[in-house]
């Protein structure tokens, strides 16, 4: 069996562990900038996924992290609410298609016949973006002429809403913090349709915890849950909350928790530490990565809790609690 269809069975912790040290191998192999970081912390072989060093995600902002004599196929910029644009070069699209395809439906579930909706106004303006990619992808698949991107009018948004209802079918509306905030500020309602909320304020509102933020969407949208989606330029795969805002990975991706003042070493659930992301899907970049974003485990998966000082206010699904 191949590596890539390894990953995509991985159905044990056994197995996840087991095939993040091939992961791991290869890319030491395979990566100049992951072997010579590797290298620099002069790091033993590791025999668990707690030993397997994490890139720091900064990496991103200043080198091309690929597999050497593989070229990208497209290159995805971050939103550089912050300064610099993080880039990452995907040597293969076919495998973040598997990747977010596989994440959805294991966590939310089928994206055909449904209609998707996409509020993603300052992604589309930038450009390059691996969210709209992801969420065009899904309005593809949802092969509905309701689904679509809308930039800022909320009129037809509701209207597309309102005749996807009246067929009967299910609606999924994707959008970014600040632009559902406006929504809610509208009176249009959006009672029955499913909202998630992307993060990002990107400097148009003050920055509020999530839970404000949910709370506000409920209020103004008339609708009980908001899920959440939390994903990042530099990855491949993503996480997905519901009305708990309790993050869930699909077997494919794993989050652990590394002390604040120490990242070479982990701590206990429930207590707050940098967040270090395994992505197997990342298998000719880097699916080892320390992420500038504090979160804490729980016995269901993992919360969102900030970032670090001084680093980006990035886009996808971060607000400061």
């Amino acid at each position: 069996m191949q590596l890539i269809d390894q990953i995509f069975s991985i159905n044990s912790e056994e197995e996840f562990e087991k095939t993040a040290l091939k992961v791991f191998h290869l890319q030491i192999k395979n990566c100049d900038i992951y072997r010579k970081y590797v290298e620099f912390l002069n790091w033993k072989t590791p025999t668990n996924i707690y030993e397997i060093p994490f890139l720091p995600i900064e990496f991103f902002k200043t080198h091309e992290i690929i597999t050497e004599k593989m070229s990208s196929e497209i290159v995805f910029k971050s939103s550089g609410t912050g300064g610099i644009r993080s880039k990452h070069f995907v040597a293969k699209k076919s495998l973040y298609e598997k990747s977010f395809r596989f994440n959805y439906e294991k966590i939310i579930g089928e994206i055909q016949n449904t209609v998707v909706l996409a509020l993603l106004p300052n992604y589309l303006e930038q450009g390059e973006s691996s969210l709209v990619y992801m969420v065009n992808d899904f309005i593809e698949q949802s092969n509905d002429k309701l689904s679509g991107f809308i930039l800022d009018d909320f009129h037809k948004l509701h209207s597309h809403y309102l005749k996807a209802v009246k067929e009967g079918k299910k609606v999924i509306l994707f959008g970014v913090s600040y632009a559902l905030i406006d929504l809610s500020e509208s009176e249009y309602v959006f009672q029955k349709a499913t909202i998630i909320e992307t993060g990002g304020m990107k400097g148009r509102r003050k920055e509020i915890t999530k839970a404000e933020l949910h709370q506000i969407l409920r209020n103004g949208l008339k609708t009980e849950m908001i899920f959440s989606e939390y994903g990042m330029t530099e990855l491949l795969s993503q996480a997905y909350s519901t009305a708990d805002e309790i993050f869930r990975t699909s077997p494919i991706m794993k989050i652990l928790i590394r002390q604040t003042n120490d990242p070479f070493s982990y701590i206990l659930d429930e207590k707050t530490g940098g967040i270090n992301v395994i992505d197997l899907a990342n298998l000719y970049s880097c699916s080892f990565i320390a992420t500038q974003d504090l979160g804490k485990k729980t016995s269901e998966g993992f919360k969102i809790m900030g970032r670090f000082d001084h680093s980006d206010v990035r886009g996808c699904n971060l607000l400061v609690q």
